[in-house]
């Protein structure tokens, strides 16, 4: 009997064992799952960023006067419509290198994880190309 009696003793040393080890562990899962989230709001963020500054860079190609307002504002309506809430301080600016025209958009993704500086999660997007030009079939001289 004097091995059932430690069985048993064993078994009331150990009682609230696995309460303490989930209460050990529960601290670093809840970190990994919100490192996690916050990884993919930021990945989101980058495709929603990648989205606007792609629609403005498409309409700052094209050859007109009102080309860098055009741009911009296709960019902040792509990013209002898909990610309002997504990408927080979002600036769209319209830039021009020589004959290359384009959109780059600057935000910062949304922040889950509160320890981390919010600079970790800044994004930035920037699509562009040449300027297109349209020369009409008669053979004048449609742009310069």
């Amino acid at each position: 009997m004097a091995a059932g009696a430690t069985v048993a003793e064993n078994r009331d040393r150990e009682r609230g064992a696995t309460v303490v080890e989930l209460a050990m562990i529960m601290p670093v899962v809840l970190v990994v799952v919100l490192l996690i989230v916050q990884f993919a709001l930021w990945f989101h963020g980058r495709q929603v960023a990648d989205a606007a500054a792609r629609e403005g860079a498409r309409l700052a190609r094209i050859d007109s006067e009102s080309w860098q307002g055009d741009a911009e504002a296709r960019a902040d309506e792509v990013i209002r419509a898909v990610g309002p809430k997504l990408l927080e301080g979002a600036t769209v600016t319209a830039w021009e290198e020589g004959d290359r025209r384009g959109v780059e958009v600057t935000a910062t993704a949304v922040q889950v994880v509160p320890l981390l500086p919010a600079t970790t999660f800044t994004i930035t997007a920037r699509f562009g190309g040449p300027v297109e030009c349209f020369r009409p079939d008669d053979g004048s001289e449609g742009c310069e």
